[in-house]
Parts: C-alpha cells; sequence; structure tokens
C-alpha cells in the first residue's frame, strides 16, 4: 500500500499517548486464566510464514548485515521489488520511471541477499507498465539462466488502486481500468511465464474483506473486483494476494471471517479445483504512523496478527517494510517513535532536521515482535487453540513435531503486570521451571530465563512472553494422525465427516472420536470404529471446526486431524423461506433486501427475527417493516400493508445495515419462531 518512503495515514487511528501512571504489579490484580488445548489443531506453521518486503530504493537493501538481521529474525520469505514500485519497475534494465531507484538493488543483488538470509523470494510483475512477455523473461532469466528456482510470482499491486473506484495510486497504462481486463492479462501472464517455468506459482490481487474497495460494484463490472478476478482467472492462479492496513491495534479478532471470507469467495467463484488456490499476505502493518509503528504497541499487535493469520492457513505474511522512513514524530509508551513502517531504522531525519532516527539497522519494536514468533511458531509446527479470559492479554499455541508445546502471551496492558494460570487439554507439561522468551517495552533484545512454571508465569506490561514446554513423559507407539477430514451431505441439523485412515502404533486404533471446536474447549461429538461419522444435532447456519483423533487399544491417542470447517445450512424446507440480497454496497455499510415467502397456512401478522453473526455489525435503518435492534438481535414486525400473507404469497423488506469488519450476512432466519429456507 505505501507509495514512498512513507504511507499516508489510514482513516482509521488509534491514539496512543504515554500512561504517567503507576505500574499495577501482578500481587494486586486477579490472575488471567489461559486455557491451551492440544486437541483443537488449526493451520501448520508453513515454511514461508514469517515475511517482509524490500524495495528498490532502499541504499540498504543489498547489505549483508541488513541480510544478517532478517536472518536472525527469522525472515522465511522476502518479497521485491517493493509495494507499488512493482508496477513501475522494469527489471532488465533496473528502471522505474517516475521513482527513484536506489544503487545496489538490482534483482540479482536482491537474490544474493535473500539467499544469506535463508528465505525464500517473492516477486512481483509489472502489470500496470509492463506486459506478460517482460514478466515470462524474467522467469526465465531467475529460473533458467540464473538458477534461483523463484516460485512465487504475483501479477501487479493494489491494481484495484488504479482508479476504477475512485482513488488512483497505482500505475495503470491499460485503458480499461477493469476487474475484467486485469483478469484477462493475469491469465495471459500466467500464461506465458508457465510456458517458460510450470512448476512456479502465481498469485493474483483480491481486495481484502471490509477494506476498500470490497464489495463495491464499479458501473459496467458484473461484480466486485473479486468476483470478477476470481470467475475469469481463477483456473489460471495458485494463490490469492491480500494487503491489511488496519489502522487499530485491536483488529485480531477479523482475521478468522477475512481469511473465511476469502475461501468463501475462491470456492464460489474460482471453479473447479479452487481448492489448491493458498492465500497469502504480501504486505501488512499495524496501522498509521500515529499508532506507534515502532515502539512496543506495534510490536505486540504485530506479534498477535502474524499469530492469527497463520493460525488461519495463511501461507505468508509479509511486514511493510524493511526500511521505509520517519515520518511523524511522537512520543508513545515513553519512547520515541518514529512513525517508520520499517522493522529496521533507516537513519533518516525530519525535514528540518530537528530529530534523526537511530543508526541505520538499528531493530525497531516489531523486529523483535517477528522475532519472537519465529521461536514461538517454528515451521512444521501446528497451531493449536488457546484463549484468555481478559481482554488485555491473548494467548497463541503451537505443538512442535517432538512433543513440545510453546505459549506465546501478549500482555497489552501500559501499566499492569498480569499473573497468569495456565491449563492444558490433551497435554501433561514437565514439572520444573520452563524456557521463558520475554521482550519487554523498550528491550533492545529478547531475554531469555527458567523461569515460574507451566502453568504460572508473570506478564510484564506491554510484553511478549513464549514460554516453551516439555511434555511430562515421552509416549513411543502412538497412532499417526488422521488425514485430511472432508464434509458431505451438510443440511441444516447433520453433516457427514470423513476421514483417510490413520496409521496404527504399537496398538491397534480401536475408534475415532470426532472433536469440535468450541473457543479453546473441545466438544466431543461421536465417535466410531470406521472414518466416517454423520454429525447430527447440529444448529442450523452455524459454522463448525472439526478436528479428528485416533485411539488405540491401549488409551493412546494421537495428535488432532488438520481442521475441518463448514456451515450447516437451513431446511430444505419449511412454512417459509427467507433471501437476503445486497442491492448495494460501499465498504462500511450496505443495502439490503429481504424477500419473505409464506409456504404454509394463510399468516395474519408475522415476526421475523434473525441475529447480527458479528458484534461490529449493526442495523443503520429499515423500511416496509416495524425494524428494532437489541445487542445482535433484530426483530422485524409487519407494518399495516403487508401482515397478511397468503399461502405462497411474498413481501419485500429492506434495510441499511453498518459493519466495520468482515461483512459475514445472517444466514438464519424465524418467522413467527419458524426457521426458514434461507435461499
Amino acid at each position: 500500500m505505501p507509495r514512498t518512503l512513507s504511507r499516508a495515514a489510514s482513516a482509521v487511528l488509534l491514539t496512543l499517548a504515554v500512561l504517567n501512571v503507576p505500574t499495577v504489579h501482578a500481587d494486586e490484580v486477579a490472575p488471567v486464566t489461559v486455557t491451551v488445548n492440544a486437541r483443537a489443531a488449526l493451520a501448520s506453521v508453513p515454511e514461508t510464514g514469517i515475511g517482509t518486503n524490500h524495495a528498490i530504493w532502499d541504499t540498504n537493501l543489498g547489505t549483508d548485515e541488513t541480510a544478517d538481521l532478517l536472518k536472525d529474525a527469522g525472515m522465511k520469505l522476502l518479497r521485491y521489488p517493493g509495494g507499488s514500485y512493482s508496477d513501475i519497475y522494469h527489471w532488465a534494465d533496473h528502471t522505474a520511471p517516475g521513482g527513484y531507484v536506489a544503487p545496489g538493488t538490482d534483482f540479482d543483488t536482491f537474490m544474493r541477499g535473500v539467499r544469506r538470509t535463508g528465505a525464500q523470494p517473492m516477486v512481483t510483475a509489472n502489470y500496470g507498465t509492463g506486459t506478460a512477455e517482460e514478466a515470462a523473461a524474467w522467469v526465465r532469466h531467475a529460473n533458467v539462466t540464473k538458477g534461483y528456482g523463484v516460485k512465487y510470482w504475483e501479477i501487479g499491486n493494489e491494481n484495484y488502486g488504479n482508479g476504477r473506484y475512485g482513488s488512483a495510486w497505482e500505475a495503470d497504462n491499460h485503458a480499461d481500468k477493469s476487474p475484467a481486463e486485469y483478469a484477462r492479462h493475469v491469465v495471459a501472464y500466467s500464461d506465458a511465464m508457465k510456458a517458460v517455468d510450470p512448476t512456479i506459482k502465481i498469485g493474483a490481487v483480491l481486495t481484502t474483506p471490509a477494506n476498500w474497495p470490497d464489495g463495491i460494484v464499479a458501473d459496467g463490472d458484473s461484480g466486485t473486483w473479486n468476483e470478477v478476478v476470481l470467475a475469469a482467472a481463477g483456473s489460471k492462479i495458485d494463490f490469492v494476494i491480500l494487503h491489511w492496513y488496519p489502522g487499530a491495534f485491536d483488529r485480531t479478532a477479523h482475521i478468522p471471517d477475512m481469511i473465511q471470507l476469502t475461501r468463501q469467495q475462491i470456492a464460489r467463484y474460482a471453479g473447479p479445483g479452487s481448492e489448491r488456490i493458498g492465500i497469502a499476505m504480501t504486505e501488512f502493518n499495524t496501522g498509521s504512523s500515529s499508532n506507534g509503528t515502532t515502539t512496543q504497541p506495534g510490536a505486540l499487535a504485530a506479534a498477535d496478527a502474524y499469530s492469527t493469520l497463520l493460525a488461519q492457513g495463511v501461507f505468508t505474511v509479509d511486514w511493510w517494510n524493511v526500511h521505509n522512513g520517519i515520518g511523524s514524530v511522537t512520543q508513545v509508551e515513553g519512547h520515541t517513535d518514529y512513525g517508520d513502517f520499517g522493522l529496521l531504522s533507516s537513519g533518516a531525519c525530519t525535514s528540518d532536521g530537528s530529530v534523526c532516527e537511530p543508526a541505520v539497522n538499528t531493530p525497531f519494536a516489531p523486529y523483535y515482535a517477528l522475532q519472537m514468533v519465529s521461536r514461538f511458531a517454528r515451521p512444521g509446527d501446528r497451531f493449536i487453540r488457546a484463549a484468555t479470559d481478559q481482554a488485555k492479554v491473548s494467548a497463541h499455541a503451537a505443538r512442535r513435531p517432538n512433543g513440545d508445546l510453546a505459549v506465546l502471551l501478549i500482555n497489552t496492558s501500559s501499566d499492569t503486570s498480569y499473573p497468569v494460570t495456565i491449563g492444558y487439554s490433551g497435554f501433561s507439561p514437565a514439572s520444573g521451571a520452563p524456557t521463558v522468551l520475554t521482550h519487554t517495552n523498550g528491550a533492545t533484545s529478547i531475554a531469555g530465563s527458567a523461569t515460574g512454571s507451566a502453568t504460572g508465569q508473570t506478564l510484564p506490561p506491554l510484553s511478549l512472553t513464549t514460554i516453551i514446554l516439555r511434555p511430562a513423559s515421552a509416549q513411543a507407539g502412538l497412532p499417526g494422525t488422521p488425514g485430511q477430514p472432508t464434509a458431505s451431505d451438510v443440511t441444516d441439523r447433520a453433516a457427514t465427516i470423513s476421514w483417510p485412515t490413520a496409521s496404527a502404533g504399537a496398538r491397534p486404533i480401536v475408534k475415532y472420536e470426532v472433536h469440535r471446536q468450541n473457543g479453546a474447549v473441545s466438544e466431543q461429538i461421536g465417535e466410531t470404529a470406521g472414518t466416517s461419522f454423520t454429525a447430527s444435532n447440529l444448529r442450523p447456519g452455524t459454522r463448525y471446526t472439526i478436528n479428528v483423533i485416533a485411539r488405540d487399544s491401549g488409551g493412546g491417542v494421537s495428535s488432532p486431524s488438520s481442521p475441518l470447517t463448514f456451515t450447516t445450512g437451513t431446511p430444505a424446507s419449511s412454512s417459509c423461506s427467507v433471501r437476503l440480497t445486497k442491492q448495494s454496497d460501499w465498504g462500511s455499510g450496505y443495502v439490503g433486501a429481504v424477500d419473505i415467502t409464506n409456504h404454509g397456512a394463510p399468516i395474519n401478522g408475522w415476526t421475523l427475527n434473525f441475529g447480527w453473526p458479528r458484534t461490529w455489525q449493526r442495523l443503520d435503518s429499515g423500511w416496509s417493516a416495524v425494524w428494532t435492534q437489541s445487542g445482535q438481535d433484530v426483530k422485524v414486525v409487519n407494518d399495516s400493508g403487508n401482515g397478511s400473507l397468503a399461502t405462497g404469497a411474498s413481501t419485500t423488506i429492506g434495510f441499511v445495515g453498518n459493519y466495520s469488519g468482515p461483512n459475514v450476512l445472517p444466514a438464519t432466519f424465524t418467522l413467527n419462531g419458524t426457521v426458514c429456507t434461507t435461499r
């Protein structure tokens, strides 16, 4: 998203002030309860998970010192040539007309740094002012001539920012700025580039759910940017590209729905085989320069977001940027914040020279956050569910292949040290003090110690704490992990769950247990000796996440399977049906139309009830009925003109709904207490 050495401030700001209040110590506050559930598996940690962006205007891009610092931080993917510069950059002559290209930033220099860091590269091919032939020649140079083996190739950067929806920052020389034109070229680029190297992976740019211009349909388009691009180019791509600058430090709760909605769009529009398409977050930063981008609040938000995105199956999250440049200088939590979106200092000064950053390559606080995440969740580990009962403290957990377990705890309170009590399900920690890694406000390194216990720690204010635990006893000969479950015959009340058989350990497998994730708690919903189970008594219109566990004749249990997520429907037949459609959408609200049809006996007076799925959704106004909202529940009562519905009769009502996060639409409606079929 950033266009130059600093990014324009986000529209949503979170003001942080230095708090001149004494620290509240742990013995003065109630302990925080942390729950860690080793039976509730999430995504595996990918090889490319933790990444960052390099930019061709960065004079320090190619230095050994920069590469070594990125290696020490655990960087596994480096993206090039840098945001919107990608759409003006011509790799063969290393030029970017209209932009600044620093010396020592050419592609081969970048690749030397990638190899020194021990990362994988991701290259953004020029869509805005380039051609498919130019991109194919780049693939040939990289993978045929040089043998670099560059696997990931994006087609353009934020190309929806070409003026199609009003704002224009992204270079685009095509006369047609539509998503259909972009998709047509994605197909051409993919064909040309894969003709050179069929092993590469091609990525297409999407809008991020609930972030502009997501949801908007421009004049002349057949749908939103995502709908059109996926429908036309879905068969030619291997991953999709999201960018996210949330503008505030409390948006991590948006991530599961953000990723789920993206997956739903891929499945709906990209055609057969779309399950192969991955999701990459190739630009991420915590917000705007006034939020504290180089100080501890930004670091805490970074660790929380990276862990959540990766646990949801995103295969890379890439920080914007390695070096970026000084912005608005403020004081945040007792430290100077330079308003810099970089991980490392560029050594820049304000225009009047009154304030200068630390020496070049001095790490900022988010650098240590990503370093902490890389030590907490290593490639091949498996994220598992963790939760707390304190809003100021968040928790993440990951299980190592060797049986060890790591817990990351984030205390966002400015002045309170929280004692935490940690409980485990499906894991018994060894006795004694565990290994503890800590980063605190203003610290210039991650400290390591053996302190506290597996069940009790104290979290300093504004801190990151990772606890690394060994199991109480190693268990040999356990069953292998069941394969990826799938769901079929999903109705409003039931679903059939199937999975590949697990390999037996020292004893035969006697049954499989099916567990539903309910927050950080697992609820067993059934068991079977076979590899298929029909779950019943489910709730209509509800999202379920399931893991399967194998149990042997001696009571030994396997690791949980990869998660399966599915959503139940509504009754196939009912005395009523409801159809909700969006008439228009502007990225923070929409006009909805609700068609109600009576399939039963004549009705004289009706009440429609539904609930907003998320707290960030609300009713703005409604018409053709009396609309009220209480909490997340919406009640709609007929008006004088449409209260009578004969058998087969319909009526249409409308509303304006507002949202400030991913807009998951209501799925279940009741009419006079009866669950309707949602069409």
